[in-house]
């Protein structure tokens, strides 16, 4: 990979790709501010969900040092993506994402499966009492709904995490720009528009957000192999078979911030995301030649695929006569 140029930084793509994005971005707003006190405010609200997503997809990347491979410029951007620009603390995301990247769908290991709202293993799903045991029952059923939901989740979390920080200066820079985001979106919802659009609006672009950025991640490991916390595996295979890979073509890439090559990026998280289209070959031929199993399917089916290992999962939780 490294020979085939496939770890340079690409930083032309990136400054293309960063100043497209927050032109979009700008212009969102712009028609924001310009629309007023209107209900076409609900289609305004939807471009900036899915910008917003767009723009988490540029703080993943700077998270993983793919854009100028320097702490301190990725970190500028990832906070002024995460925090300033979408609400989401940037610090808090690296740290839980990084902790999934060692330990992909490791029990105990991998924050990512260690929610209360979804019980990816029967253990976790055994474990549940009350609403959580129904919930977890019924997760099939409810995980897309609950993904709308997914980007209030993250920025409480982001706030929680913030405010128990030990370090003042990440306090200070994080913080800052977090509550700038926070003040200034809000003040513009509710002073701009009516108490019932300004409401209508925030519910409707926070869910676009979440389900979109949801959508994105799910297919990545989600019915996926799971290991418990103590098994022991090489990286080679715990990278690979925890991962699943979504075909398509250059929308596929777009419209996925390139989390569709996640075998890829999970072999090679500094690899910048245009060279991951170039590393699916090799990876997949070297998988073939060492008999790793290599996942790839089409986004539909990946959906299929995580609904139907969440039902597994929940099935013994619903009442006897239905399961």
């Amino acid at each position: 990979m490294r020979a085939a140029g496939l770890l340079r930084r690409r930083r032309g793509y990136y400054i293309v790709k960063i100043a497209v994005n927050l032109l979009l971005l700008a212009a969102g707003w712009a028609v924001f501010f310009l629309l007023g006190r209107s209900w076409w405010q609900m289609l305004v609200a939807v471009f900036l969900g899915v910008m917003f997503t767009q723009t988490g997809f540029i703080g993943h990347d700077a998270g993983h040092r793919q854009i100028s491979g320097s702490k301190r410029a990725d970190d500028l951007i990832g906070r002024i993506h995460g925090n300033l620009l979408i609400g989401l603390s940037y610090g808090w995301w690296t740290s839980k994402h990084n902790r999934h990247h060692a330990h992909p769908n490791q029990v105990g290991r991998d924050p990512d499966i260690a929610g209360r709202a979804i019980a990816f293993t029967p253990d976790q799903a055994r474990a549940r009492r009350g609403i959580g045991s129904w919930m977890a029952g019924y997760q099939a059923w409810l995980f897309f709904p609950m993904l709308l939901l997914e980007g209030l989740h993250l920025h409480v979390a982001g706030v929680r995490t913030l405010l128990d920080r030990r370090s003042t200066a990440v306090k200070l820079v994080e913080g800052t720009l977090l509550v700038a985001h926070i003040i200034g979106y809000l003040a513009a919802v509710f002073l701009l528009l009516s108490p019932v659009q300004a409401v209508a609006f925030l519910l409707l672009q926070q869910g676009v957000f979440g389900i979109y950025l949801g959508c994105s991640f799910a297919p990545n490991h989600k019915g996926m192999t799971t290991f418990g916390e103590d098994d022991k595996v090489d990286f080679l295979r715990r990278q690979v078979v925890t991962s699943r890979n979504i075909r398509g073509s250059w929308f596929t890439d777009f419209a996925l911030g390139g989390l569709n090559y996640q075998i890829e990026h999970h072999l090679f998280p500094s690899m910048p995301r245009p060279s991951l289209r170039h590393a699916q070959e090799p990876v997949r031929a070297f998988c073939e030649q060492h008999g790793i199993a290599y996942h790839e399917t089409g986004l539909v089916d990946s959906y299929v695929q995580v609904l139907r290992h969440l039902n597994t999962v929940g099935g013994p939780l619903r009442p006897e006569l239905e399961y």
